[in-house]
């Protein structure tokens, strides 16, 4: 399984590896939320959580599927700006402004994405203009609680609300934390970025894919890269550039934007830490096994991001809920899912923490 760009005909001067402000400020928020993805981050997210204004934590809950479950697209808004040429811009207030030039509907489409109802990818009837795309990411916004159902509602009503919103959160959360972060991790990203352009001009693609990450591989016949990952997806740069955004915040995190329409970029992680140590020999044994399954450890990719339903991750997978039912089981007896309910409905959640300890190859691969 893979995520391929399609490349033909791309322009060395097509290419750009510029930092993102905006991109680590959605990594950091990831951090915060999801501790358990970023061992390594957790001196960081303890001192931050500790001097963090309560208002400013509960703003933080309200709309935490835009980065808990997923990576959006709308920290990333130059990708989506007509041309497909933009590059990211060297202040978090600039960005900020780019985020406001994308439509309404670009806007909500990104939003949506934690709804798992949109093709990623791929076009389908954009959700402000087909009701059965609206009832639809309803139904779903439902089984994940009545904060994400009020969410989705105000989205679908009043998109301008919802974006002057999250202006307002993210130029808090700056003034809160991440001006401190940034101005201390700028410069490592930007001389990564500097060092991996050198390499890119003297070098050649292969020689910088290599480089950026050992999951990414030239296919020159093709004409594509291929990103190794559980995950398939397809997109392609005619017409438009290739971006590589490098993030400091983000291991183990190797993110493809690939959605329709956008310029396509590699949000990649600089520098790997340290996990921690490996389980007993017992456990070991037992949850390999549990995990030795393709269809299982895609599974674990979507439960290590979000809780789901058997239905959901059902449908995603285009499987029937019994068969689903039987996975979950396996991994339930290893130890390795946690489940709750709210309501009617069952969620189940990847321990992302026993997961780590099974060490960084297999932890990396899910959440690549």
């Amino acid at each position: 399984m893979s995520v391929r760009i399609d490349i033909a005909g791309l322009r060395p001067e097509g290419v750009a590896i510029v930092p993102s402000p905006l991109a680590e400020l959605g990594m950091a928020l990831h951090a915060l939320s999801e501790p358990g993805h970023h061992p390594g981050l957790q001196g960081w997210v303890t001192s931050v959580t500790a001097r963090l204004d309560s208002h400013l934590a509960d703003r933080m809950c309200e709309a935490d599927f835009l980065w808990r479950t997923t990576f959006s697209d709308l920290f990333m808004p130059y990708a989506g700006i007509p041309g497909r040429s933009t590059l990211p811009r060297g202040t978090l207030a600039e960005e900020l402004d780019l985020l406001d030039k994308l439509t309404d509907e670009q806007f909500v489409d990104a939003a949506l994405e934690f709804t798992c109802v949109i093709s990623y990818g791929s076009y389908e009837p954009l959700v402000l203009t087909d009701e059965r795309v609206r009832r639809r990411a309803l139904e779903v916004a439902a089984s994940r609680g009545p904060q994400q159902v009020r969410f989705t509602q105000r989205l679908l009503d009043d998109p301008p609300s919802v974006r002057a919103w999250l202006r307002r959160f993210l130029e808090d959360c700056d003034e809160a934390f991440f001006a401190e972060v940034w101005s201390r991790l700028s410069h490592q990203l930007t001389a990564d970025a500097r060092h991996k352009t050198e390499l890119l001009r003297h070098r050649g693609m292969a020689e910088t894919l290599a480089a950026v990450s050992p999951v990414l591989s030239l296919d020159e016949a093709a004409g594509q890269i291929e990103v190794d990952k559980l995950v398939e997806g397809r997109t392609v740069t005619a017409g438009g550039g290739l971006l590589f955004v490098p993030t400091s915040l983000g291991w183990p995190h190797l993110s493809v934007l690939h959605r329709s329409g956008w310029q396509p970029v590699l949000h990649y992680p600089v520098g790997s830490p340290e996990l921690a140590s490996p389980p007993s020999v017992e456990q070991l044994t037992l949850r390999m096994t549990a995990l030795a399954h393709p269809v299982r450890m895609r599974i674990c990719r979507q439960l290590a991001r979000s809780a789901y339903t058997t239905s959901e991750l059902a449908q995603v997978h285009g499987m029937t809920a019994p068969e689903i039912s039987r996975h979950l089981a396996v991994l339930k007896k290893a130890g390795l899912l946690t489940t709750r309910r709210r309501g009617r409905y069952v969620l189940h959640q990847l321990d992302v923490t026993r997961v780590a300890r099974l060490g960084s190859d297999f932890l990396e691969g899910i959440l690549r």
